[in-house]
């Protein structure tokens, strides 16, 4: 770990994200963000990464999770160190595994044996019970409880307040709204809605 951090995102994300950044131990937070910004100063444009990566630790802090994706597979392929920030408040539980680019926020639970793949969100006190699989770049919302022995695919989205009950698996792109409750399987990617969760669109 460097003690300079470059957050992708200037956003309400990537600003949550500097405040774990700084309480981790990050001296220097920068942002670098395509977009026009009054609200939060920036360092350049997304592509301009490359000047920072001798010197800068790397996180990506974009909600959407196909542009976290790509945008994380080019800093990798850039040879720049992408890392995962744990907020001190959340609990881990032995044998949790984490990839690199996650994000575990305040107040959040994390259970044992656990494992969040690469560019996950662990979003405010949302709880991941006993061994979860949670793939690669999927987003699980505030305040979302998944129960034990929950998969959740590749690039989904659990919303916020949402509950997933056990050994339930969550297919890739999957799409649950907020304050949905999931008792069954989910194998086709659209939008689940409800109590109990039901597909209302691809």
């Amino acid at each position: 770990m460097k003690d300079k951090l470059v957050i992708l995102g200037a956003g309400g994300h990537g600003r949550v994200a500097r405040d774990v950044a700084l309480l981790c131990g990050y001296k220097t937070v920068v942002f670098l963000d395509d977009a026009e910004r009054d609200d939060v100063e920036t360092a350049g444009k997304t592509s301009e990464y490359g000047k920072f990566v001798d010197e800068y630790d790397f996180f990506v802090a974009l909600g959407d999770n196909k542009i976290r994706e790509r945008i994380t597979d080019t800093l990798v392929s850039g040879k720049a160190n992408v890392v995962s920030l744990i907020h001190p408040s959340a609990i881990l539980g032995m044998d949790v595994k984490i990839g690199n680019g996650t994000i575990v926020m305040a107040g959040a639970v994390v259970n044992t044996g656990a494992v969040l793949g690469n560019g996950v969100i662990v979003n405010t006190a949302s709880s991941v019970d006993h061994d979860n699989v949670l793939d690669d770049f999927c987003h699980v919302a505030v305040g979302v409880h998944l129960a034990g022995t929950v998969k959740i695919g590749r690039c989904a989205f659990v919303g916020a307040g949402s509950v997933v009950v056990n050994n339930i698996s969550i297919c890739s792109d999957a799409i649950i709204g907020a304050g949905a409750v999931v008792v069954k399987d989910i194998n086709e990617k659209g939008t689940y809605v409800g109590v109990p969760a039901v597909k209302i669109k691809d």
